[in-house]
């Protein structure tokens, strides 16, 4: 890790950091960053919206060997790039599934770092466009005066609105957050 002290050092702390850290010095040796990134989002929505999935990775009586068999179809099934797959593979062989979320977002962010970037983890009610991405990241980038990442997530809970996590700030702009408010003010 040559960057040990400072883009990974508090990032990495912990399991899930230090299994996201491995992970990340093994796509930057084989230059699959990008595909690596792209298979880990489609692991967190498939995450969030397969109920099977999240049993999966969280049920502690599926043996390894189950475990290790349902990881590699389910890789395959959702196309996931090789070294994603082997890790998932890791993962299972070592009862480390149902740490799955927090590496993903350990490994967004040492790969926001190692880009100069933030990483905001929006919340939506429906998939947002590719220009309502770009236009969030430039307001987003305004804000911070950086470069900005954007980890997606579908929850049609909130109703409309975004929900947006940028490092310790929350920005909650949703319409059942806002619902909530009335709501309270309505009471008294």
């Amino acid at each position: 890790m040559e960057n040990s002290g400072g883009i990974q050092g508090n990032i990495t702390a912990g399991l899930a950091g230090r299994y996201a850290s491995a992970l990340f010095d093994l796509a930057r040796e084989s230059n699959t960053i990008d595909g690596v990134q792209t298979s880990l989002a489609a692991l967190r929505q498939g995450l969030a919206d397969s109920a099977e999935l999240a049993a999966l990775v969280a049920s502690p009586v599926v043996s390894r060997t189950d475990a290790a068999k349902a990881v590699a179809a389910v890789a395959k099934a959702m196309k996931l790039d090789s070294l994603t797959t082997k890790f998932l593979g890791v993962l299972a062989e070592n009862r480390r599934l149902a740490d799955l979320t927090g590496m993903i977002d350990a490994f967004d962010a040492i790969v926001a770092a190692h880009r100069g970037e933030m990483t905001a983890k929006v919340t939506s009610a429906h998939p947002l466009s590719a220009e309502q991405l770009g236009a969030l990241a430039a307001n987003l980038k305004t804000r911070v005066g950086r470069d900005v990442s954007i980890a997606t997530t579908v929850d049609p809970a909130i109703l409309g609105g975004l929900v947006v996590q940028l490092g310790s700030q929350l920005i909650d702009g949703s319409i059942r957050t806002r619902l909530n408010s009335f709501a309270q003010a309505m009471k008294g």
